[in-house]
């Protein structure tokens, strides 16, 4: 454990070398004779643990010294004692009010300068031990909750590819789909009707749990899943109910958490509604406007779109630009006209994420 150690500041040699006498059987001493020397020990190793600071020196006088020592971060915490031969109250007042630990005056008594050293270093040592203890439960907590959000995302992701294996032919879909969310919540974060939802943790949520949109899917029989052909309206039917299916799941998985999860919320939302249209046309509820949840509307767009550019065994895939043609042709129809005005302005970004997680052949 490394010694406690004491800067003592002054211009008088007698009063350096008492002082010395007094504290180096208990204390690692340095002894400066200048203001600026004091400055230059203050950084250097080893660094005091408390300053004992003569007031009238020249050049710089001890109220210059602290004055400065407060403004270094990397010293504005070290206690300073004044020792001085100004006894006036005023005097005292000023150096205790620019942030001294303590005011000795001169001639010292030994038995008095101990006592307020070992003070002074008695609470320098606990406020170091709570800043460093506060610094461990900080880093504690920062640490757990990056641990948390990892294991909610690996876990959403091991459902979401559950999910895949009934349904091999999507492939990076949920990457491409998770990553079109996104660009639209950014992009509408700061208008007027998806500000006050769209915050910095929504949109964390809202791309967090965007890969379990099609979890439902588990439940669908592979009759259906993998028909290559036209689904029948009854078949159609069955497939439709994987929306219900999924957001049935997850408030399952709600009711076994100690307490609301947010993202499990807004994944509830996603999956249950993100086959809904704006003009209310869409299912399992027919919800029109405003009454979608503004994370299924987000989620509907960024299905849709990649829907389109993709190949499955019953349809081929559209370009990019076909896809964007439609899409534009369903604003106000299938999609809410500022979110389709964003995948819009934003097209080229859609594009590139298409390309980065396109299908490998």
């Amino acid at each position: 454990m490394a010694a406690t150690t004491i800067l003592i500041v002054d211009d008088e040699p007698t009063n350096l070398y008492l002082l010395t006498s007094l504290l180096r059987p208990e204390y690692l001493v340095r002894a400066v004779n200048s203001g600026e020397s004091a400055l230059r020990a203050a950084v250097s190793e080893p660094r005091p643990d408390l300053v004992l600071l003569d007031v009238m020196m020249p050049a710089m006088d001890g109220y210059a010294v602290l004055a400065r020592l407060r403004e270094n971060p990397a010293t504005r915490d070290i206690p300073v004692i004044f020792i001085t031969a100004q006894a006036e109250a005023a005097d005292e007042e000023r150096g205790l009010g620019l942030g001294a630990a303590d005011y000795i005056t001169k001639p010292i008594k030994p038995a008095v300068v101990l006592a307020r050293v070992r003070t002074q270093l008695e609470a320098k040592q606990a406020r170091d031990w709570s800043k460093d203890r506060n610094a461990f439960l900080e880093a504690e907590v920062a640490w757990r909750m990056a641990d948390n959000d990892n294991t909610q995302t690996v876990a959403i992701r091991a459902l979401a590819r559950l999910a895949e294996t009934r349904d091999p032919e999507t492939g990076n879909h949920i990457n491409r789909t998770q990553n079109y969310v996104h660009v639209l919540a950014l992009r509408l974060r700061e208008h007027p009707r998806f500000s006050a939802f769209l915050s910095p943790r929504n949109i964390a949520l809202l791309t967090k749990s965007a890969p379990l949109h099609d979890i439902g899917k588990v439940g669908i029989p592979d009759s259906i899943l993998r028909k290559a052909g036209p689904l029948t309206a009854a078949e159609w039917e069955i497939m439709k109910t994987h929306s219900s299916l999924g957001s049935d799941a997850i408030e399952q998985a709600e009711a076994d958490a100690d307490k609301p999860l947010a993202f499990l919320i807004l994944a509830k939302e996603i999956a249950h509604w993100h086959h809904e249209k704006w003009d209310g046309s869409g299912y399992p509820d027919g919800l029109a406007g405003e009454s979608i949840p503004i994370a299924a509307r987000l989620m509907a767009l960024a299905d849709v779109f990649d829907a389109l550019i993709s190949a499955r065994v019953y349809k081929s895939a559209m370009s990019h630009a076909e896809a964007r043609d439609i899409i534009a042709e369903e604003r106000g129809k299938h999609f809410d006209p500022d979110v389709c005005d964003a995948f819009l302005a934003g097209f080229d970004e859609f594009v590139a994420i298409a390309e980065k997680y396109r299908e490998e052949v």
